[in-house]
């Protein structure tokens, strides 16, 4: 006899193996099991490069404490134009990595109209497209000007935005006010329709808003986002709790502000109408905690992931203002009726900062409700949650889930666990329909692509001294 023991065998790759072990009476467990990146030898080489290298792990504890120690803080509102770094006239901001007029999605390509009108450059569809088509206008993503914007994320100097403010580091993030749901701006919507919310929200809901934060002061969002994990929220896709207990901040100084009365029931009755309006609030949050972790010489912290509807891209703290990219996956969620994923624009939008920042899909065992709009089941959003602990270098105390006893979020994706382990940032979203204008057509679940994240590595790797 061959052993003396009966066989127990651990099994990886072929599945037969394990089957011919176990005819002849041996146990054999089958593991899931796959080479870092897919097998490509140079990704291996320079993965073995990095994991374990005391320098990235050096500069990864660098950049968490300062994720960790930001403190976000709604300090006011202020005018696109004014306040966002580095913005100029005639320039339009959109969600994503930087993509062209003539390679951007119908949604976006939408959008850009609309503003185009907002701003009354011109004042017809046609000669908007024109502007557009013929360079008039220069396109930069919101993420080079420290701001975020859900779905087309469009950003025109006119527009009010939200000024969060990282007290600990001193970094500022923006972003635009949400429209609500239906036809709206963000989805590629330009009718009179859009525009004439647009105007209301620059002349009667920001300075309104704005008259309220006078009398409320520094509105801290770390504690309401805490908050609103405990009820149910992860502050992407569901943020129903978080809008609540803003709205329950705001109403009182909407009433002491002395704006006119007609404009604060307007204002209080819009919020309470929109259990999206937060969403804005925690990308700006999100995107101030992560830029005061950006910049930390040889981090492999990823600090930025986005999607502009043709590509999928991230940053990492170690390696500059570069994007790695691959192109943006099409979302295979729930349909609202009458729409299937042949209708579905590419994965679009900066709201993928949340699950950057820990949240959003990575806490999504704090809000099992969320699988009603996303698909799956509350045993789904628990793993999804616990799967991204293996990918992370931190938990957040901060922000804690009731369904794991408390602990934190999984927090700073670290890319070389990403290609070593093989599991993927996960993500969920709604889904645009690819022709401007039509909005959101469903919502699910999404993994941001290996392929950004094996460049990031082997820049990494390429950036060590050789020996």
């Amino acid at each position: 006899m061959l052993f003396a023991r009966p066989v127990s065998v651990l099994n990886l790759g072929i599945a037969s193996f394990a089957d011919a072990i176990r005819s002849r009476g041996g146990a054999a467990t089958q593991l899931a099991w796959a080479p870092p990146a897919a097998g490509d030898r140079r990704v291996g080489q320079a993965l073995a490069r990095v994991v374990g290298e005391a320098n990235i792990d050096k500069a990864n504890a660098q950049a968490v404490e300062r994720y960790l120690a930001a403190q976000p803080k709604v300090t006011g509102l202020g005018v696109a134009g004014e306040v966002l770094p580095g913005m100029k006239e005639r320039m339009i901001l959109h969600a994503g990595p930087p993509v062209p007029w003539q390679r951007m999605c119908g949604p976006m390509r939408g959008a850009i109209i609309g503003a185009i009108l907002y701003e009354r450059w011109t004042n017809d569809v046609a000669s908007a497209r024109v502007m557009a088509e013929r360079g008039e206008i220069t396109f930069e993503p919101c993420h080079h000007h420290g701001a975020v914007g859900p779905m087309a994320g469009i950003i025109s100097p006119s527009m009010p935005v939200w000024i969060v403010s990282n007290g600990t580091h001193g970094n500022r993030a923006f972003s635009n006010l949400n429209e609500g749901l239906g036809k709206v701006l963000r989805f590629g919507a330009n009718s009179a329709e859009v525009l004439d919310r647009l105007k209301w929200m620059q002349h009667t809901l920001a300075p309104t808003l704005a008259a309220a934060f006078k009398v409320l002061g520094e509105l801290e969002l770390k504690p309401l986002m805490a908050q609103a994990l405990h009820m149910g929220d992860e502050v992407h896709n569901r943020n129903i709790a978080a809008s609540s207990l803003l709205i329950k901040r705001l109403a009182p100084a909407l009433l002491k502000s002395g704006a006119p009365q007609a404009d604060v029931a307007a204002v209080i009755e819009f919020i309470a109408g929109n259990d999206h309006f937060f969403l804005n609030l925690s990308m700006a949050a999100c995107k101030a905690m992560l830029d005061a972790a950006h910049g930390v010489a040889g981090s492999s912290m990823v600090t930025a992931m986005a999607r502009n509807g043709v590509e999928f891209g991230i940053r990492v703290s170690g390696l500059g203002e570069r994007w790695f990219i691959a192109p943006a996956p099409v979302v295979n969620g729930l349909y609202f009726p009458g729409n299937t994923i042949e209708d579905a624009a590419p994965d679009l939008g900066d709201s993928a900062i949340t699950e950057t920042a820990g949240l959003g899909g990575f806490a999504m065992a704090a809000a099992p409700a969320i699988v009603k709009f996303v698909g799956g089941t509350p045993q789904d959003a628990l793993a999804n949650t616990l799967a991204m602990t293996h990918i992370t270098l931190a938990r957040n105390g901060a922000f804690t889930l009731p369904a794991l006893d408390f602990a934190g979020t999984p927090a700073c994706i670290d890319a070389r666990r990403v290609v070593d382990s093989g599991i993927l940032p996960v993500i969920n979203t709604g889904i645009a329909h690819k022709e401007p204008g039509v909005g959101q057509i469903g919502a699910g679940v999404t993994r941001a692509p290996l392929a950004c994240f094996t460049q990031a590595v082997m820049e990494l790797a390429a950036c060590l001294p050789t020996a």
